[in-house]
C-alpha cells in the first residue's frame, strides 16, 4: 500500500474549500436553500421529498449564522473539500502513489458536479461526500472486515441525508456477487453492518410508510419531468462527461474504466458503475445520481495518467496535463460558480448549462411583487404559493406574513386558518385560480431586473378573494409534488 500523500491532499482539500468560499456569497440563496430553512423549522422524521437531516440542520445553522450567505454555505464548501480528500484516499487504496493521489483529488475537487453541489447547501452536497466515503470504507472492509461496521454507520447516517446511497449500496452488493471478491458474504461483520444501517434508516422509513410512501410518488414525478433538473434519456447521457469535467476528467474516467476492467480484484468498482447506470437509466433518474460511482474510475485513471506523464517527453506531457486541468477548472468555475455578473447572465449560456444558477437570482424582486399584492389585498391577507422557492423567499423577507403552499412538504402544514381570507397567490395556472376564486385580479408580474429567463421571471401575482368553498375545501387541489 503506497504511503498517503497526507499533506498534499490536505492542501488540495483546503484549496477546493477556499475556492468555494470565495464564491459563496455570489448572487443569492437558491430555492432549495430557502425551502430547507423554512421546512426544517417543522422537524419531522421525514419529508415527502427527502429525509430530515439536511433541512433540520439548515434551519438551525441559518439561525446561528443570521442569514449570512457566506457562513451558511461554509459547511458545504468544507464537505466538497473533504470529498476531494477522500478521492485521493480511494486512489491510494487502488495502488496510487502520491502524485496520482493528488491528481485524483484535484480532478474530483474541481469536477463540475463537485463545484455545483459544493457551492450550495443541498442534500447532494453531503450525499456525494457520504457515497465517496462509503466506497472508501468498502475498499478497507475488503481487507479488514471490521471496517464493515464503519460502512454501515456511514450508510445509515447518509440515508437520513438522501435516499440515493441505498442504490449505491445495492449496486456494490450486486457487483461483489458478480465480479468478486465474494469472501465478504461469509463475514458476519457485513450483515451486522447492514442491520446497523437499517436501524439508523428505520425512523425515516417508518415516517414514509405512515404517510403512504410519498417519496416514491415524488420519484415518479421527477422521472416524468416534474423537476427543474429532470432530464430525458438523451440528455442524461449527453451530460455525463460534464459531471467529471472535460478534458482531463473524461480521460481519467475512460482510462480508469479500462484499468479496473483488467484488474480482477478491483473490477467490482467498474461493475458498480454499470449496475448504477442501468438503474438510473431505467428509473429516469437525474444525471448527477451517477457522480459518486465515477470517483473510483477517476482514481484508477490517475495512476496510469501520472505514469504516462512521467515517460518520454515528460515536461511536455506534464504541461499538457496541467493545461488540461487549468482549462477544465476555468470552464467549471465560470459555469457552476457565480463568476459572471448577474446582470450579464442572460447574455451567456451559463443558465442553459447550469439550471441552478438561475434559481439564485431575483428573489428580492419576487418578494417586492408579493408586497404589492399584499397592499392590494388589504388587511388579513395571506400568501399562497405554488412552489417552495416562492414560499421560502416570502418566509425569509416577509417573516410576519401568514404563508401557505401546496408544494411538497409545505402542503402538510395546511391551508389558511381563516377559510375565506383574501390571498396573494402565485405559482398556480390562471385557469385553476379562476375556478378556485370568486374574484381574481392580477396585480403585477415578477421582474428580476436583469432580464434573466429563470423559473420566476414574468410570474403573475394575483389577489384571490372569496375562495369557492373556502381554502380548506380547495386545499387538496393545491397539492403538488416535484
Amino acid at each position: 500500500m503506497p504511503a498517503p500523500a497526507t499533506r498534499r491532499l490536505a492542501l488540495v482539500a483546503a484549496g477546493v474549500a477556499a475556492l468555494l468560499l470565495v464564491a459563496a456569497g455570489g448572487y443569492g440563496p437558491h430555492r432549495d436553500e430557502l425551502y430547507f430553512v423554512l421546512v426544517g423549522g417543522h422537524p419531522a422524521w421525514g419529508y415527502v421529498d427527502q429525509p430530515p437531516l439536511v433541512p433540520v440542520l439548515a434551519h438551525l445553522w441559518d439561525g446561528v449564522t443570521g442569514g449570512h450567505l457566506w457562513l451558511f454555505r461554509l459547511p458545504s464548501a468544507l464537505a466538497a473539500g473533504a470529498t476531494a480528500w477522500l478521492a485521493g484516499l480511494v486512489a491510494r487504496r487502488l495502488g496510487a502513489g502520491a502524485a496520482a493521489q493528488v491528481l485524483a483529488a484535484v480532478v474530483v475537487g474541481l469536477a463540475p458536479v463537485t463545484l455545483a453541489v459544493g457551492h450550495l447547501v443541498s442534500t447532494s452536497t453531503y450525499d456525494l461526500l457520504v457515497q465517496v466515503g462509503l466506497l472508501l470504507l468498502v475498499l478497507r472492509a475488503l481487507e479488514a472486515p471490521r471496517w464493515w461496521w464503519a460502512a454501515g454507520l456511514l450508510l445509515g447516517v447518509g440515508l437520513q441525508v438522501k435516499t440515493l446511497p441505498v442504490l449505491l449500496a445495492g449496486a456494490v452488493v450486486v457487483a461483489l456477487l458478480v465480479a468478486g471478491p465474494r469472501h465478504p458474504f461469509r463475514s458476519p461483520h457485513l450483515y451486522a453492518a447492514g442491520l446497523l444501517a437499517a436501524l439508523l434508516w428505520a425512523p425515516n422509513l417508518l415516517w414514509q410508510q405512515a404517510h403512504g410512501w410519498p417519496q416514491l410518488e415524488l420519484a415518479e414525478a421527477i422521472a416524468a419531468g416534474g423537476s427543474g433538473t429532470s432530464t430525458g434519456l438523451v440528455e442524461l447521457w449527453a451530460t455525463q462527461p460534464g459531471l467529471v469535467g472535460p478534458p482531463v476528467g473524461v480521460v481519467l474516467a475512460v482510462v480508469g474504466a479500462v484499468r479496473l476492467a483488467r484488474s480482477p480484484g478491483q473490477r467490482w468498482l467498474l461493475v458498480t458503475w454499470v449496475v448504477l447506470a442501468v438503474v438510473v437509466t431505467a428509473t429516469g433518474g437525474k444525471p448527477y445520481y451517477l457522480a459518486p460511482a465515477y470517483v473510483p474510475l477517476l482514481a484508477a485513471g490517475a495512476i496510469d495518467v501520472v505514469a504516462w506523464a512521467g515517460r518520454g517527453a515528460a515536461r511536455v506531457r506534464r504541461s499538457v496535463l496541467g493545461a488540461g486541468l487549468v482549462v477544465g477548472a476555468v470552464v467549471g468555475a465560470v459555469l457552476f460558480l457565480p463568476v459572471v455578473p448577474a446582470a450579464q447572465l442572460h447574455a451567456t449560456p451559463v443558465v442553459d448549462v447550469n439550471y441552478d444558477a438561475g434559481e439564485t437570482v431575483g428573489w428580492p424582486a419576487l418578494v417586492d411583487a408579493v408586497e404589492a399584492g399584499l397592499a392590494e389585498a388589504g388587511p388579513g391577507a395571506v400568501v399562497v404559493t405554488g412552489n417552495y422557492g416562492q414560499a421560502g423567499a416570502v418566509a425569509r423577507w416577509l417573516p410576519d406574513t401568514p404563508l401557505h403552499s401546496g408544494h411538497n412538504s409545505l402542503w402538510d402544514l395546511g391551508p389558511p386558518a381563516v377559510d375565506d381570507a383574501p390571498a396573494v397567490v402565485l405559482g398556480y395556472p390562471e385557469a385553476d385560480l379562476e375556478a378556485w376564486c370568486g374574484s381574481l385580479v392580477e396585480v403585477t408580474r415578477v421582474d428580476n431586473g436583469v432580464d434573466l429567463d429563470n423559473d420566476e421571471q414574468g410570474r403573475p401575482v394575483f389577489v384571490c378573494r372569496d375562495p369557492v368553498g373556502g381554502w380548506s375545501a380547495r386545499w387538496p387541489e393545491l397539492r403538488r409534488l416535484g
